[in-house]
């Protein structure tokens, strides 16, 4: 029998959890007391279920969203690469590195990444796909699809 990774096994949620991860989704900054009044559950309760949520790795962050264009990030693109078979470990770390990444997937398809690139303006976006991502050992071929408007589904 294959024995299951712990740091990707399923945690089990109920309709509370549920209910306490879509209202944190919507505002990390909630206060307990406002999720637990929402969730209609008592405040001890909502903080110990955040606390195990927490612990069990299910809430991982706890984050503000940015407004890529107010921020002055006014070119955005999901870049896609193909990647030569077994460098991924390693180009994983190294895209991580570059500030302007801001989402990294491995992926199954006609490609092996995909990548979210947030850029000051087309100049600055070519920049980071030419010189730092093209120039990666390991990287075999991209494609860049530019985003021209960016809407938050949460």
């Amino acid at each position: 029998m294959a024995e299951i990774n712990a740091e990707h096994a399923t945690v089990p949620l109920d309709d509370v959890d549920r209910s306490i991860i879509a209202e944190l989704t919507k505002d990390g900054r909630m206060s307990v007391t406002q999720v637990a009044e929402n969730v209609h559950i008592s405040r001890a309760h909502a903080y110990t279920r955040i606390t195990r949520l927490t612990g069990e790795g299910v809430l991982t962050k706890f984050t503000a969203l940015v407004d890529p264009i107010k921020a002055g990030f006014k070119s955005s693109a999901y870049v896609t690469l193909k990647v030569r078979q077994h460098s991924w470990r390693e180009l994983r770390e190294q895209l991580r590195a570059i500030p302007e990444v801001y989402h990294i997937a491995l992926v199954g398809g006609d490609f092996d990444v995909i990548l979210l690139v947030r850029a000051i303006d087309n100049v600055d976006l070519r920049r980071v796909i030419f010189d730092q991502l093209q120039s990666m050992p390991g990287v075999l071929d991209t494609q860049t699809f530019l985003v021209f408007e960016d809407m938050d589904t949460r």
